[in-house]
């Protein structure tokens, strides 16, 4: 990706292939006028109210973020000022794989969706947009304690299983929030989608790592507010971007319980105000909480359930002997002992082996493109694992390059053929190759056979650790996640442009002080041309008010924006929303908290 713009900035920077391929330009300049404008009254809204409610300076951490409440804010500048704190940013098209996500936390670069909600969603979207990044991830990143906690959630969440159906939800969901944020969906379609999402949603079985630590992420990044159960202050980017929710979120009908590992019982629906909230004393309870459910899961404990847990996901996962050997494929079979014990892996497909996260030289997915499987435990009759013998004890037992040899494993599993490659890492023996081999079972039962060429042997007494993805995501390319739907692109009509023009002057006007006498036309226009709009006439009472001039035309708006809010319901909260904003403004909103 030679064209790839890091922004000067170290973390992105250091962004491997595989995130990389998810960043798109933001192209500033396709943001319009009225974008600005939802971009304005949303942040103005929220300031009016997080003010009070908010844990920490709102605007004190806009700006260390790079962001205004003026206007959409551009990538560098965002990169110029986070790359302060050790953090960078990018922007990316809609919703991006959980496991991306994560991983994009892990190396500290906040993930920006590049669009902005269409003012008829300017309540709610559903769909990721740049208000709810920005305005709700990027401010609180400046608290050290709280952006540890982000990076180490990501590199946990990078390892977490899912399952086959997370997947499908994951689709299911982008799918929707494209239709929905589209100018022309069908609304049939529409429907259809929802239709589908709903059935996955509720055939989800056994929820996987990745969903439960989805609940993690929900009850704290997203819903999370710190304090006390009786005065909470908000923290979670889903409250402080959703004018609606923050406010209503305070109420006593909505239960507010401490947030400890019982929190990952708690389901959430994405499309309902939640029923209740989680309150953290300190942000370094989060860290303690996640460590708890860390140690639950499958790249910690390895072992048979770990194994199975990769076997259920059917997507690329990774499984690490205790020899350091990481095998990444999709596991489709195992062995298990009589005491529960692993006693073989497989694949199938293209499979690859790696340590330390570095791919074997020779062993990529080309090499194992019909899948790898081998036994895993220790000779029968040895006490160590064979991952320690030295070549010296290799030859003790009768293995020596170019002989022939044959080992027998305490599952019964016996490997015959002619050592043909030895490899150790790190003083320790990973994998040994054999040509003309033979692979059985204590049943008989053939697990490979010689004219299937030579037999790579995995080392390992245990399976220690099982993760999600392949162990060296670059060189194994996992570019095929890539969602085929993409966000569609819009194009405007005549009128639509017209009334861009007159938001860019209403603003132009504002910010110069000048030419304050074309207000009054622009106002009839905006009556005559453009009924169904309500922000734009909002931005001129807004600049009389202030300028306490033309009371003739104030009044006029005035009345003309309170018939408009009585008769039509979706704009009735938000017209009366903004007239509150101007008529109490927060001194300016550019005094610091």
């Amino acid at each position: 990706m030679s064209h790839f713009n890091d922004f000067n900035n170290a973390q992105v920077a250091k962004l491997p292939n595989h995130l990389k391929q998810f960043i798109v330009a933001q192209n500033y300049e396709k943001y319009t006028p009225v974008d600005q404008a939802v971009w304005r009254y949303v942040m103005r809204q929220n300031y009016s109210y997080l003010k009070n409610v908010a844990y920490y300076p709102y605007i004190k951490g806009l700006q260390r973020a790079g962001l205004s409440i003026e206007r959409i804010p551009d990538l560098q500048t965002m990169n110029d000022n986070l790359g302060k704190i050790g953090w960078g940013a990018v922007t990316v098209d809609g919703f991006i794989p959980p496991a991306a996500f994560m991983e994009y936390q892990a190396y500290r670069v906040l993930v920006i969706a590049a669009d902005i909600r269409q003012i008829n969603h300017i309540e709610y979207t559903p769909a990721p947009d740049i208000i709810h990044e920005s305005a709700g991830h990027a401010p609180i990143i400046a608290d050290t304690d709280y952006n540890n906690y982000l990076s180490y959630f990501g590199s946990i969440g990078a390892k977490a299983m899912f399952s086959a159906k997370d997947f499908e939800l994951y689709e299911a969901i982008r799918k929707l929030s494209i239709l929905k944020e589209a100018i022309d969906a069908d609304p049939a379609e529409i429907a259809k989608a929802e239709k589908s999402l709903r059935y996955i949603s509720e055939n989800m079985g056994e929820p996987s790592e990745m969903a439960l630590l989805g609940r993690l992420h929900w009850w704290t990044v997203e819903y999370g507010l710190i304090g006390t159960l009786e005065n909470p202050k908000i923290y979670g980017a889903g409250l402080l971007s959703s004018i609606g929710e923050s406010a209503t979120c305070m109420h006593s009908d909505v239960q507010k319980l401490w947030y400890n590992i019982d929190t990952v019982n708690y389901p959430y629906d994405i499309t309902k105000p939640q029923p209740q909230l989680f309150v953290t004393e300190t942000f370094q309870n989060l860290i303690d909480v996640l460590e708890q459910f860390a140690n639950t899961m499958a790249f910690r404990r390895g072992g048979t359930e770990s194994v199975m847990k990769a076997i259920a996901c059917k997507n690329v996962a990774t499984a690490v002997y205790s020899s350091g050997l990481q095998v990444s494929g999709i596991f489709t079979d195992m062995g298990i002992s009589a005491t529960d014990e692993v006693t073989f892996i497989k694949t199938t497909g293209p499979s690859a082996l790696a340590f330390n996260g570095k791919q074997l030289k020779g062993h990529g997915k080309d090499y194992h493109a019909d899948g790898f499987s081998s036994p895993v435990g220790k000779l029968r009759n040895t006490s160590q694992p064979l991952e320690n013998f030295s070549l010296t004890a290799l030859e003790n037992i009768g293995i020596t390059l170019g002989k022939r040899a044959e080992l027998l494993f305490d599952s019964g599993i016996k490997v015959e053929g002619i050592v043909n490659d030895i490899i150790t890492e790190k003083d320790k023996l990973i994998l040994i190759a054999f040509n003309d081999c033979t692979v059985t079972e204590s049943n008989g039962n053939t697990l490979f056979k010689p004219e299937w060429g030579t037999y790579d042997m995995a080392i390992g007494e245990k399976i220690v650790s099982v993760f999600n993805g392949a162990a060296d995501k670059d060189a194994y390319e996992e570019i095929t996640l890539i969602s085929r739907e993409k966000t569609h692109k819009i194009t405007y009509d005549d009128k639509t442009l017209k009334l861009h023009t007159l938001y860019k002057t209403v603003r132009e006007i504002r910010e110069s002080g000048e030419n304050l006498e074309q207000l009054a036309a622009i106002f009839t226009q905006l009556k005559t041309d453009h009924r169904q709009d309500w922000l734009c006439a909002l931005e001129i009472l807004e600049i009389v008010y202030h300028k306490k001039i033309y009371h003739q035309l104030e009044r006029e708006i005035q009345v003309y924006l309170e018939i408009k809010a009585s008769k039509e319901p979706d704009h009735t909260k938000l017209i009366n929303d903004g007239l509150h904003v101007i008529k109490n403004p927060v001194s300016q909103l550019l005094v610091e908290d």
